[in-house]
């Protein structure tokens, strides 16, 4: 059984670290060590929010997710990563987060030991479950190709203003990310039925036990979803 816990990064430095750790070991499995997000300043970020998948066996971090809010201060790291290649997105970030809120889904990982498992998925709908308890509309986010289709499934879509039809060489030249957007992610009219299904019911009851279906058959999922945003 796998528990997934959402949490605030400002109140839970250990569970940041442990989240650092486990998506470095990723990237350097990957090759890639230029990831522009891959430091520790959001883990002091009062807008950044996170879910972790934990191996209750084991108790280890087996994947994770975060997401970013815009404001005017700190640039998504949508915005760090593509920025120098196209300013536009500054321009498209600010107008979400002037009509309703933007915010980032990002730092997508899961270790070896779940590979296949369909975990990423699952991480993918938490996030974006929690974007009800956080009030903004508009969801952005970059994608590797090989996961274009699954970011599809749950509701994004390439926002072909950008780049070269919205792609960009990113993290580095021998991979093409895309710059994605969930235009309304209150409603998630673009997400596929099933997955708009799991992420509503998600919303109705943040703290549930599941049994999901994945590529490689069934995992019991313990949600607990609700985040403290004042605690302490």
């Amino acid at each position: 059984m796998y528990q997934f816990k959402a949490f605030k990064a400002t109140e839970e430095p250990d569970l940041c670290q442990q989240f650092k750790a486990g998506h470095v070991q990723v990237l350097i499995d990957y090759g890639i060590a230029n990831v522009t997000t891959n430091n520790d300043a959001w883990m002091q970020d009062d807008l950044v929010y996170g879910v972790v998948a934990i191996d209750t066996y084991t108790n280890q971090l087996v994947g994770g997710i975060r997401v970013h809010i815009s404001n005017v201060s700190n640039q998504l790291p949508v915005e760090m990563a593509v920025g120098k290649m196209d300013p536009t997105i500054y321009k498209v970030v600010q107008l979400f987060r002037e009509n309703g809120g933007a915010g980032e889904l990002c730092a997508l990982w899961n270790s070896k030991s779940v590979s296949g498992k369909g975990i990423s998925l699952l991480l993918t709908r938490a996030g974006i479950s929690i974007i009800n308890q956080l009030k903004f509309q508009t969801l952005m986010g970059i994608c590797a190709d090989y996961t274009l289709k699954m970011f599809q499934q749950v509701g994004f879509r390439v926002n072909e203003s950008l780049g070269l039809n919205g792609g960009f060489p990113y993290p580095n030249e021998t991979y093409i990310a895309k710059v994605l957007g969930i235009m309304n992610a209150v409603t998630l009219e673009t997400a596929m039925p099933e997955d708009k299904k799991r992420m509503t019911s998600l919303r109705i009851d943040p703290e549930q036990n599941a049994v999901e279906n994945t590529p490689k058959g069934t995992i019991s999922i313990k949600y607990s979803l609700i985040i403290n945003k004042n605690k302490g």
